[in-house]
């Protein structure tokens, strides 16, 4: 009998990317076949960066108009419809070429973005799943807000006291709510919920879908548990074995090395005190206007700690204008340090580290929970808020800040949640506790008994069962 063969099929960007080139790798050391498609520029990045397991894995590439690793244009569904259709096509050809090799795949595995995906693996008689790369949270918030509680939150008020209970929730705030689902309207806005709608309709095709997902059962009991029709499978934290369980030391993340001549950053974390440095980094996407930029900095100042600062190299260097540039940057780098990308699980897990400052998108928050470093909470936009929620009120790992009224986060603001979180105090002793727990309970559900390895066991037990 032929072993499994399970086709991952991934939107071409690195926050999708990471989680499933772990899942990829996780289903290898099981002793199942992979094939990965995902944008050819993508792919060759890949290939470039995370070494010898990439012999494992057959890769079926895709164009998605930009093979050259040139920006998409603006037009959402313009560069949507060309990975829609392009993707597509190379599902249904590696699907059939797999079965003439002898080689069938046994079951589809999708990222976000590309719900089509499980169309064409029904035209094609193969089951599929759906891998969540958000919080169950997120995605529970989503279902509902399209089955029975769209209008009340679409009729939520600037009232600070107005709040929404959804089944197997927790209570939740206006600024809890994905950004996507929150009026005004906009392209954005326009574009992610009906991509969601899409790919809900895509799981409601089916009975009892399967939804793998990017957490944990003890980090999300109750989420896990809050939509009856699918079955909701935590199988993460999905972060490369180097830095969760060491049993791999050459499974490591793709990414900033790419970007890196040097790692000199490694060095100057070296030279500092244990837990003393404060990282910021705001992910891979995120651009933050330059007024926030000068709080954020004025902010480190008169914190008077070491810090680590991401701040991503102006794609066109010659674009960058004096303006651009921050008003303090001689005094910040006397005090820290800034890079233009590092590899952050290597950051997160470096004895210097203190506290992290961050955005809260979705793999930064497991990585840091797996860490068990405590951070303060800057969220921007898509689910960000409502990670951000979990992390300082359920998890009670970090501190959020407190914007004005116009969305800029003051430099006192954020002095106050460094320090919160850096002092030695009472409060800085509670989120250290806690990360600690919930590092260890991360750690645990990737063990050999663990919740996330049994349940991804009884997944790929259960694929012939589909």
């Amino acid at each position: 009998m032929a072993r499994p063969h399970v086709l991952l099929v991934t939107f071409p960007a690195q926050g999708h990317i990471n989680p499933l080139l772990t899942f990829a790798k996780t289903l290898i050391r099981n002793d199942i076949e992979v094939t990965f498609s995902t944008g050819s520029f993508a792919q060759r990045r890949i290939v470039e960066s995370a070494g010898d397991i990439t012999s494992c894995i057959t890769f079926a590439a895709f164009s998605d108009g930009h093979d050259d690793g040139g920006k998409p244009s603006d037009d959402h569904d313009q560069y949507m419809t060309e990975i829609r259709n392009r993707s597509s096509n190379i599902i249904r050809e590696t699907i059939l070429a797999s079965a003439e090799q002898g080689r069938p795949v046994t079951c589809l595995v999708y990222s976000l973005l590309l719900p089509w995906a499980a169309a064409v693996a029904r035209e094609m008689h193969i089951p599929s799943a759906l891998l969540w790369i958000q919080p169950t949270t997120v995605l529970d918030i989503y279902y509902y807000y399209f089955n029975g509680y769209g209008e009340k939150i679409n009729n939520c008020s600037d009232d600070p006291s107005w709040e929404i209970q959804l089944p197997g929730l927790p209570l939740l705030a206006k600024r809890d709510l994905p950004s996507f689902v929150l009026p005004p309207s906009g392209d954005h806005k326009v574009f992610a919920l009906s991509t969601c709608k899409e790919h809900l309709g895509a799981l409601d095709a089916e009975t009892k879908p399967k939804v793998l997902v990017n957490t944990f059962d003890a980090l999300e009991p109750d989420a896990l548990k809050a939509i009856e029709a699918y079955e909701l499978i935590g199988i993460g934290p999905l972060i490369p074995s180097a830095f969760l369980d060491g049993k791999d030391p050459s499974d490591k993340a793709i990414g900033g090395d790419l970007f890196l001549k040097s790692k000199d950053y490694v060095q100057w974390l070296d030279s500092k005190p244990d837990s003393s440095v404060v990282y910021v980094s705001f992910g891979s996407l995120l651009r933050l206007p330059k007024v926030q930029l000068e709080e954020i900095a004025k902010g480190l100042l008169e914190c008077g700690r070491p810090f680590l600062w991401v701040i991503r190299a102006n794609e066109n260097p010659e674009e960058e204008k004096d303006d651009d540039k921050l008003s303090c940057l001689e005094e910040l780098e006397k005090l820290g340090k800034i890079v233009p990308w590092c590899s952050q699980l290597e950051v997160l897990t470096h004895l210097s580290l203190g506290c992290f400052v961050t955005h809260c998108g979705w793999n930064s928050t497991l990585e840091f929970i797996s860490c068990g470093v405590p951070v303060v909470a800057f969220p921007q936009w898509a689910d960000q808020g409502t990670n951000a929620k979990l992390i300082q009120d359920v998890w009670k790992t970090g501190l959020r800040v407190n914007p004005r009224e116009d969305g800029t986060v003051e430099s006192n603001e954020i002095k106050r949640c460094i320090e919160t979180v850096m002092d030695d105090g009472e409060k800085c002793q509670e989120l250290r506790e806690n990360a600690r727990k919930w590092k260890n309970s991360a750690r645990e559900a990737m063990q050999e008994d663990g919740s996330s390895t049994k349940n991804l066991k009884a997944f790929v037990q259960g694929l012939g069962d589909f």
